[in-house]
């Protein structure tokens, strides 16, 4: 099983099979092969990057600073690649993995334009049987899925939108060749980070944009500003601080929250903690003070800073209304970064529409209906997110003891434990999903720690000969009342985010990231593994 022709089926045995080339994906193969163990990456797509190969709709960026969001595995690589920005956008990223996987030659063990459609356990021989719609049929001891939080597009169920005689786009699976808007009239529906991020690139060159709102969102400025030589000098000789720093925190990087409560603050003080956090840009905002989401006195101070600094932006105080959220406490959604976004209603071109007042009722060949008017248009822009977390699972069919499925195990909510083993699934590994920080940390860093996690665990089973480990039911009910107490004390909780599957109809309400904190989730699981992974069960040959 060394270099693949597209054309043939693969078959045979290997030590790993990894579902998805994303950041996690990559790392995985890496990580497994240095190991001495053989392993078959599949991917749906045509190339790596995961979310950064999809994703590729204009202004699309992390929220994580650049030299943040890499890999920490290998010194040399940090030494030699030179972010261009502090906050990198989508060809930037992208490129970045694609030269990881050349640095590395990891493309030869992974088989693109393949989409993996089961994963059935053999009880007798604790393997697994991987098939693809490739018709690859391959055995592997260990499957460990790197298909991401955040790889499901969703897609609502607009009445007559197969009908709509114009361009339909939807900013998770943006056209590689991009798209012209020149002199067009576009519909964006849906103002999270997609929408926000594309929505001032977009009113540049439409002639007319409506972006139809239901639930406005927070966002605060990136702050953006390219790196020169001295800055990444500076950055790459701090490295391995800046690196611990990250692993000890909260949510992955090298930023500290302020040392004080909110309120144990002076006015003048507390303006000037978040004055700083605001030129420092992004999602670190939530995250000024330490409890900022749990006192909700404290994210009210937050809230009014945030006010203040939109209001003072927006010309029309009755559209300022419209984009201020009044229906959750920021930071409760993850707050997006943006370059623009609130200026941009100040355009005679841009008209905001409050789907709150008017819902859409449908869509005809010629546009968008709401109960309120009928808006003419060329092009349909879909920036209505993911079916997160476990929407990339629900595509496979998971098949464990008893021929139970993984989507029947999770009916009523995804249930791990420390979000990496499933009782009923040995040698079963989902990476950066439910039951780990997941989304609330740097996904760089968090798949790193993952997969080692899961590189370790097999070294473990390998020197004493086992076969296979796997969660026991207590361990799962103890982890799943963990997350729930840890959710039930945060205002993130409090509002419909997808953290919870609020966005899709009929999911059932359960808040899936854990809360604890990225260096507190770290020292969890490497306190299991030094305990010899209390929690699960070692089965034998």
């Amino acid at each position: 099983m060394n270099e693949l022709k597209s054309e043939s089926a693969v078959t045979g045995q290997v030590d790993v099979v990894v579902v998805g080339a994303g950041i996690a994906g990559v790392y995985a193969v890496h990580r497994f092969r240095e190991q001495g163990l053989t392993v078959r990456a599949f991917e749906t797509a045509s190339g790596v990057g995961g979310v950064w190969y999809w994703n590729r709709y204009p202004g699309a960026r992390c929220d994580v600073e650049s030299v943040d969001y890499s890999y920490s595995f290998s010194p040399e690589l940090e030494q030699e690649w030179d972010w261009s920005e502090k906050y990198a956008t989508q060809p930037e990223i992208l490129a970045y993995v694609n030269h990881v996987a050349d640095r590395f030659d990891l493309r030869r063990d992974i088989r693109f334009d393949t989409r993996v459609t089961s994963a059935t356990l053999d009880e007798g021989t604790l393997r697994w049987t991987v098939r693809t719609d490739r018709g690859d049929v391959v055995s592997a001891r260990f499957v460990v899925v790197a298909a991401g939080p955040l790889s499901n597009a969703n897609t609502p169920a607009f009445d007559g939108l197969d009908t709509f005689a114009g361009d339909v786009v939807h900013t998770a699976r943006w056209p590689h060749e991009g798209v012209d808007f020149t002199g067009k009239r576009v519909g964006v529906i849906g103002t999270g980070s997609s929408g926000i991020q594309s929505i001032p690139h977009i009113a540049e060159q439409a002639e007319q944009l409506f972006v139809f709102q239901r639930s406005a969102n927070y966002s605060v400025p990136a702050g953006n500003a390219p790196l020169d030589d001295a800055t990444r000098a500076e950055q790459k000789a701090g490295y391995a601080e800046r690196r611990r720093l990250s692993w000890e925190s909260g949510g992955g990087s090298p930023h500290r929250a302020y040392p004080k409560p909110t309120l144990e603050t002076s006015e003048d003080e507390r303006r000037a903690a978040y004055e700083e956090r605001w030129k420092l840009g992004g999602v670190l905002y939530s995250k000024t003070f330490p409890d900022q989401l749990t006192d909700p006195a404290a994210n009210d101070t937050a809230r009014e800073f945030w006010e203040e600094k939109v209001r003072s932006v927006i010309d029309d105080p009755a559209t300022a209304e419209l984009l201020i959220p009044n229906d959750h406490a920021i930071g409760a959604k993850r707050i997006v970064t943006d370059s623009g976004y609130y200026e941009t209603y100040n355009r005679d071109n841009v008209e905001l529409v409050n789907l709150k007042v008017a819902p859409i009722v449908g869509m005809d060949e010629s546009g968008i209906t709401t109960t309120a008017a009928h808006y003419d248009l060329d092009v349909i822009v879909l920036a209505t997110g993911f079916d997160a977390m476990t929407g990339s699972l629900s595509k496979l069919e998971i098949v464990g003891r008893e021929g139970r499925t993984l989507g029947e195990k999770w009916a009523a909510g995804p249930e791990t434990y420390l979000g990496l083993g499933v009782d009923g699934f040995p040698n079963f590994f989902n990476l950066t999903g439910p039951g780990s920080p997941s989304v609330l940390a740097n996904m760089v860093l968090h798949s790193e720690l993952h997969v080692d996690w899961v590189a370790d665990a097999i070294a473990h089973l390998d020197a004493r000969g086992a076969a296979a480990i796997e969660a026991t039911p207590d361990a799962v009910s103890a982890w799943v009342d963990e997350c729930r107490t840890r959710a039930e004390s945060s205002l993130l909780n409090t509002a419909n985010s997808w953290y919870l599957g609020a966005n899709i109809p009929g999911r059932p309400r359960v808040f899936m990231p854990f809360l604890g904190g990225f260096s507190t989730y770290r020292e969890i699981i490497a306190e299991v593994a030094e305990s010899g992974y209390k929690g699960f069960d070692i089965h034998a040959h």
